[in-house]
């Protein structure tokens, strides 16, 4: 597979460092949304990178700061979802939202609440149809993640529909998790929950089929380690692999699948180890974009790229 001969390429930094922010190309451009920056403070702050020009621009701001969103790219307009902010007194407070942002006017509008909150959730779409797969679950917001039994409920909603919907609960709730697209199923993995055996990042997937409606767990595709907060994306049914969490430790390790083989193969290890870092591709090349150092806390400003020969 020639995509395990990639580089590695530090990129410009952003001038605000961030955690657990979306990201989404839109004609050649990545477009960050917001995020976590010190001390656990959502940001409201979005900007743009240009590859062709290497620099940052400034967006306007998001009317809700919030991080461990997700985004979504439908009929050229950027929809952010969900995610949370820490409140004054310490406390998370996780969101319904949903934001509307106009790239050719740069300006944002309302979407329609979700039916429940979700922060940090798994998130795909499926042509324009969004879909919101668990997260931190909403009573947790108290006492922190370590004694987070992760959110099982989903649901789903298109642009063209009033309200959204719910969908079948994911047979293992969790939070910090990767949905990716394929061959008609969303195909869910990673993530973490605090469970009767403890505190454990998960390793298998558990596929969701659109045409029957149903989950089951997938019998020959896993991680090739435990992850959680890892970055994930889909290139043409090769499923990339980045980081995050792995037995308490965030790692540099990296690696690429194809959905119809179910081996995985090593990449290049990233320059740093790197967590809740955003995702984005463009051609041949995948940005990786800010995230949590090795520390599990500090959020960087650093974004990486690893580009392959077609």
């Amino acid at each position: 597979m020639g995509k395990t001969k990639g580089n590695w390429e530090l990129i410009v930094p952003m001038e605000i460092a961030r955690s657990h922010a979306p990201v989404i190309t839109y004609e050649n451009k990545i477009y960050v949304f917001g995020g976590g920056g010190p001390d656990f403070s959502s940001l409201n702050s979005c900007v743009c990178y240009d590859p062709n020009t290497k620099n940052w621009s400034k967006l306007q701001d998001m009317p809700t700061k919030r991080s461990g969103s997700a985004a979504f790219l439908i009929n050229d307009k950027i929809y952010v979802v969900g995610g949370g902010f820490k409140k004054p007194d310490g406390n998370f407070q996780f969101l319904k939202t949903v934001e509307i942002y106009d790239p050719q006017s740069d300006s944002w509008c309302s979407g329609p609440d979700m039916l429940q909150p979700h922060d940090y959730p798994a998130a795909t779409q499926v042509e324009d149809r969004i879909f919101i797969l668990g997260g931190h679950h909403p009573d947790a917001c108290l006492g922190g993640p370590k004694t987070d039994p992760g959110f099982n409920f989903c649901e789903h909603w298109s642009p063209d529909e009033k309200n959204w919907k719910e969908l079948s609960p994911l047979p293992t709730p969790r939070f910090a998790a990767s949905a990716l697209t394929q061959n008609g199923k969303i195909y869910t993995c990673g993530g973490v929950a605090f469970t009767a055996e403890g505190f454990n990042n998960f390793d298998f997937f558990e596929n969701y089929s659109l045409e029957n409606e149903t989950w089951e767990k997938d019998k020959n595709l896993s991680l090739p380690w435990p992850a959680a907060g890892q970055g994930m994306c889909n290139v043409n049914g090769d499923f990339f692999f980045f980081g995050g969490y792995s037995t308490d430790n965030i790692h540099s390790r990296a690696a690429v699948c194809n959905v119809n083989e179910t081996n995985w193969e090593r990449l290049p290890d990233m320059p740093v180890p790197r967590a809740a870092m955003g995702v984005a591709t463009h051609n041949n090349t995948i940005y990786l974009v800010g995230g949590w150092a090795d520390d599990g806390r500090t959020p960087m400003n650093s974004v990486v790229a690893y580009t392959w020969d077609e």
